[in-house]
């Protein structure tokens, strides 16, 4: 009736801070989570998702996205930027959090190109847009980078090879691989797997 699938369901709650009882019923708990869903996407936010062609659940599965690619928060709204180029241009977002989520069965600090291979419908290396759901809950921060994304011509962004958590742009293939390689070594050298 909200418009949710069970893929989509978790971008009905916003992560805050609630007050519940250990006896509350689910139709209350669900309650409170629509009506603070209907808070939170106000009009100001409503504005800036349909400017961003999207729709609030939308908005919620790239924020998750964003939110496993980067702690650094001075830099989400620019890697929302790049994702929205992508999907304005028609490519594959290509989005390394996307197969971690699909890979259950070890702890990865590093996608591999055999890893491109698991066939779902969340892997953003094989289907063109958004999965068909959060990859996590995001953070009223993540939302908000994708509600206010930068705007610029990246088209690419990869790791930082200091392991800062930093990223640098690119807006070309070409320099993205430079620094692909340059990150690629760093892990080797440092014999992270």
């Amino acid at each position: 009736e909200h418009g949710l699938t069970r893929y989509s369901v978790m971008s009905l709650f916003i992560p805050n801070t609630y007050e519940f009882y250990w006896n509350t019923r689910l139709d209350k708990f669900m309650g409170s989570m629509i009506s603070e869903y209907s808070e939170f996407w106000n009009k100001d936010r409503l504005n800036k998702a349909q400017q961003q062609d999207m729709k609030p659940v939308e908005v919620s599965v790239l924020a998750s996205i964003i939110q496993k690619e980067t702690i650094k928060q001075d830099e989400m709204s620019r890697i929302a930027g790049v994702y929205i180029n992508r999907l304005r241009m028609g490519m594959k977002l290509q989005a390394d959090p996307t197969i971690k989520f699909l890979i259950r069965n070890r702890k990865v600090y590093r996608v591999y190109r055999g890893d491109l291979d698991i066939s779902s419908a969340y892997n953003t290396y094989q289907n063109y847009g958004l999965p068909p759901g959060p990859i996590c809950m995001p953070y009223i921060s993540s939302i908000d980078a994708v509600l206010n994304a930068e705007k610029h011509n990246y088209l690419y962004f990869c790791a930082e090879s200091d392991l800062s958590g930093y990223h640098v742009f690119s807006r070309t293939y070409q320099q993205h691989s430079k620094y692909a390689e340059q990150y690629r070594r760093a892990l080797n050298k440092r014999d992270i797997k």
